[in-house]
């Protein structure tokens, strides 16, 4: 702190509070900085945000590709199907749709009796 003013004379009272004011300032930035390399939590939650944010946005990237890639394979499966197999699936899917009740009965007592066998067998052991 040995500058001079312009004139090569020492400094006056002003010119020394606004250097001392700066200096402050400059070493209340730089407290600030190392206490926020210091706050390791603060920092573990900051990545934490970071990788949280990337791996939603990576997730939506990987959602819209197997929509896409799916509804791409839809259309190929749909183009390369012969019309008479896919009326035929439409009246297949059309009888069970009218037939819902009857399907799911079935569907539950086929269930019923591969749980029972299953036990069944597990007994015997």
């Amino acid at each position: 702190m040995t500058d001079n003013g312009p004139r090569g004379q020492d400094p006056t009272p002003e010119e020394l509070r606004e250097q001392a004011r700066a200096t402050r300032e400059e070493l209340a930035h730089t407290v600030e900085a190392l206490a926020a390399k210091a706050d390791v939590k603060a920092q573990a939650q900051h990545k934490l945000a970071e990788t949280r944010t990337q791996a939603q946005h990576k997730g939506a990237e990987v959602r819209q590709q197997v929509h896409d890639t799916t509804a791409h394979a839809l259309q190929v499966a749909r183009d390369r199907t012969p019309e008479p197999v896919r009326d035929k699936a439409a009246h297949a899917a059309g009888t069970v749709n009218d037939h819902r009740l009857l399907v799911l009965a079935a569907l539950a007592a086929v269930t019923a009796t591969v749980t029972v066998l299953l036990c069944r067998k597990r007994a015997r052991r």
